[in-house]
């Protein structure tokens, strides 16, 4: 696997051919061993190579004191090197894992810094996809945690790439002593109270020193079930599709999806499928957390069971799944008289309703239900509203925030719902729209 010292510039060319028409590389340049030689290379071959515009920034946290003569020693290697430096001062939250709160301020920075366009570029190599790999083993990751760091993801609104991932830290550090580099040891590198810590120099030393290429096998470990990932992602797609039929309640704009062609298929193909469909959506739910689904796909046809999970709740109801978070779990408020029922009349957590047409006379009002509604129809005479509710199958979540339209006592329509949604010979309907535009429909 290893590269000669004059390879490693033609490697790293090689691995970033795919960006060479970015309009940026920018260097997340922490002053360490790995983005010192990154930077190095990189603007070594700007002086023969054409390359985008090349930049660095340091990401200070502020955590320990010997962090603060780091921006200085950076300044000093970028004006050495010619390539402009930006410092960027994050607030590290305090909290269970000082390392993870570390990690998330560092990459909110990279994201709200990363403009169109643009390619991040981080000095991880292949011993740091080496203990990625065992780290997340040791923490029972499933084949996406242990597919280690990608080559590539999207980060703010360009690319995060890691050129050197098959580079070992032995070559970097070879090439350091060459060129004579000089670069900060962060002393909480040595700190093995840190999970990572103890991996690199309680584990990692007596594995290679019995398995030569640990490392490199590791890494190649990594790369198969990253293509195993690759292969599950798209049988997830396979399955979405048969699900993600269209159906009287699009308007809603809430993610769902149909119960039977997910339940038609195993347990294991139902959870790959699901994990896929919510992963924009929330954080997932844990191997042990599962039973939740179970619990909502087996309910009885007339329950109304709720999955929770960190980031909303996936609902049952009318032969779907839905997912509702934000404004759809907040309980709208009773309702409002509409003293200008020619202009729209916004709603407390719950969009807004508007006339198409002539409004009716009369003093109006927005209700929501509260059982017992009788509605008036030319047709039918006096009907139930529970009843008329069930007729459409307007999912159960929906009941609750439904705008229903009073004047006085008198139920005159239902938003929404053709047929319930106003007078056709007066010439005018009830039209909601539950999120507001602004937000659009996710």
């Amino acid at each position: 696997m290893g590269q000669s010292m004059s390879d490693l510039p033609s490697q790293l060319l090689l691995n970033l051919e795919p960006w060479r028409n970015a309009a940026h590389w920018r260097v997340a340049f922490s002053g360490g061993l790995d983005s010192t030689v990154l930077l190095h290379l990189l603007a070594t071959l700007a002086k023969t190579e054409s390359l985008p515009a090349l930049s660095a920034f340091h990401i200070h946290h502020g955590l320990q004191a010997a962090a603060d003569a780091w921006p200085q020693h950076c300044q000093a290697i970028c004006e050495a090197l010619d390539v402009p430096l930006h410092v960027e001062r994050v607030t590290v939250k305090g909290g269970a894992s000082l390392e993870r709160a570390a990690r998330d301020a560092r990459y909110a920075a990279f994201n709200s810094l990363t403009q169109t366009n643009e390619v991040l570029l981080t000095g991880q190599h292949r011993d740091d996809q080496a203990e990625t790999l065992l780290f997340r083993l040791l923490r029972g990751a499933g084949v996406r945690g242990l597919g280690g760091m990608p080559q590539q993801r999207p980060v703010g609104k360009g690319m995060l790439v890691r050129p050197l991932l098959d580079v070992s830290r032995a070559e970097l550090e070879s090439y350091a002593q060459t060129h004579q580099l000089r670069w900060i040891e962060d002393p909480s590198n040595q700190d093995r109270q840190f999970s990572r810590n103890y991996l690199r120099h309680q584990i990692m030393p007596v594995l290679t020193e019995r398995w030569p290429q640990a490392q490199a096998s590791m890494a190649r470990t990594a790369a198969h079930l990253r293509e195993a990932q690759g292969l599950l992602d798209e049988l997830a797609q396979i399955d979405l599709a048969q699900a993600e039929t269209s159906h009287e309640f699009d308007w809603l704009g809430v993610p769902s999806l149909a119960l039977a062609p997910l339940a038609a298929l195993s347990d294991a193909r139902q959870r790959n499928a699901l994990s896929h469909w919510l992963e924009p959506l929330t954080r997932l739910p844990d191997a042990d957390h599962w039973s939740g689904w179970i619990d909502l796909r087996d309910a009885s046809a007339d329950a109304a069971p709720i999955w929770r999970l960190a980031d909303g709740e996936l609902h049952r109801s009318a032969g779907r799944i839905w997912w509702l978070s934000g404004h759809w779990l907040r309980l709208p408020v009773i309702g409002a008289d509409w003293q200008t029922p020619t202009s729209a009349l916004r709603l407390a957590d719950n969009g807004r309703v508007m006339f198409h047409g002539q409004a009716p006379s009369g003093p109006l009002r927005i209700a929501y239900r509260q059982g017992g509604e009788v509605m008036q129809l030319a047709e039918r005479g006096s009907r139930d509203l529970k009843r008329l509710l069930n007729e459409r199958a307007v999912p159960a979540f929906v009941r609750g925030r439904l705008p229903l339209l009073f004047r006085g006592e008198e139920l005159l329509a239902v938003a929404n719902l053709s047929g319930l949604d106003g007078q056709m010979h007066e010439g005018w309907t009830l039209h909601w729209q539950p999120t507001d535009e602004d937000q659009g429909l996710s």
